[in-house]
């Protein structure tokens, strides 16, 4: 594999969506950058920045049981994968977008070694909340407990972080900034 593949990780709230989104509104054609779309099994919302590929639980097993993922996991009781195509993107010299879960990550580091750009966004505690909160998928004592694990959560090796307390449009000019640079040491 040629290409690099920046695996967007962090907590729920953290705004990794609307980041990735941003990303890819400011990258060109010529930056040879491609966003793989998750497989998951959850219905679209229509309120949702991501525009995942929505499964049933059978489909995604079935998939799983075939090779169809370059990288799959299992969180909060929904499964979600990456197509196998991300190899053949990488492969071709492509750098690939990415949105990823921090558990997945030792599995993503077997699966692509020096490619991965393991790229986390974070954010305050309290501004985590308030996101949840104006989602209105979770109630607070929901909220509450989801924030708890995270912070329960033991840290991750990254290579690279991004703060996103701020306009998202700074989030996104850092990550924009480090895919065309081509970010592979841990920052």
């Amino acid at each position: 594999m040629t290409g690099r593949l920046f695996l967007v990780v962090g907590p729920s709230g953290a705004g990794k969506d609307t980041v990735i989104a941003g990303t890819m509104d400011r990258l060109s054609p010529e930056d040879d950058v491609i966003l793989a779309r998750r497989i998951i099994t959850r219905p679209l919302h229509a309120d949702g920045a991501e525009r995942h590929i929505p499964v049933t639980p059978a489909a995604f097993a079935r998939l799983r049981k075939v090779g169809a993922f370059a990288l799959d996991w299992d969180s909060h009781g929904l499964s979600y994968g990456i197509g196998a195509e991300v190899r053949l993107w990488l492969d071709a010299g492509m750098t690939v977008i990415a949105n990823g879960s921090r558990a997945a990550l030792p599995a993503a580091r077997v699966a692509f070694g020096p490619v991965l750009v393991a790229t986390e966004i974070t954010a305050r505690p309290e501004t985590l909340a308030a996101r949840l909160a104006a989602r209105g998928r979770e109630s607070a004592p929901d909220i509450a407990a989801r924030l708890s694990r995270t912070a329960s959560l033991p840290p991750v090796p990254v290579d690279l972080t991004i703060p996103n307390d701020g306009a998202p449009e700074e989030a996104a000019a850092a990550l924009s900034a480090a895919i065309r640079r081509g970010a592979r040491t841990r920052a």
